[in-house]
């Protein structure tokens, strides 16, 4: 399970290291796609499979289903840690997520997240409203 927040800085051909407590859950194969918050997402090859097979028995006669393919494959990339424990974000990606030259990697659960630190201080505070957070989160029943 991937939990907490780490600031990480991003090299010039954008590498970024992945923190070490992420990188023994990240074991083997992990892919790389955009989120839908303007930032990214790193999964393991268990839980992107899970969505693949998912998403790919929605009917393609749906538009919504059709794009929501569009959204998660076509900025899909299988990635590997490298020996320093790095991750090589894909300009496009990068650019996607507004990353220069930091990043904040953030566990959600089944994946983590990377951010840039001006769209997560954005996010954070959303989440910080306590009031809101109480009418937002009602529905789920948690």
């Amino acid at each position: 399970m991937f939990l907490g927040q780490y600031r990480h800085s991003l090299d010039d051909k954008g590498r970024m290291i992945v923190p070490a407590r992420y990188r023994e859950l990240l074991d083997g194969t992990i892919y790389l796609t955009q989120g839908f918050d303007q930032n990214l997402r790193v999964l393991p090859e268990a839980a992107f499979v899970s969505i693949y097979e998912r998403v790919t028995e929605m009917s393609s006669t749906n538009p919504t289903a059709r794009q929501l393919r569009r959204l998660i494959f076509s900025t899909a990339q299988q990635v590997d840690i490298d020996s320093n424990g790095r991750i090589l974000i894909p300009k496009y990606l990068r650019e996607v997520a507004h990353l220069s030259s930091e990043a904040i990697v953030v566990g959600v659960g089944e994946a983590l997240e990377i951010w840039s630190p001006d769209a997560w201080d954005t996010q954070n505070q959303l989440l910080q409203d306590a009031d809101s957070n109480a009418e937002r989160f009602a529905a789920l029943d948690i």
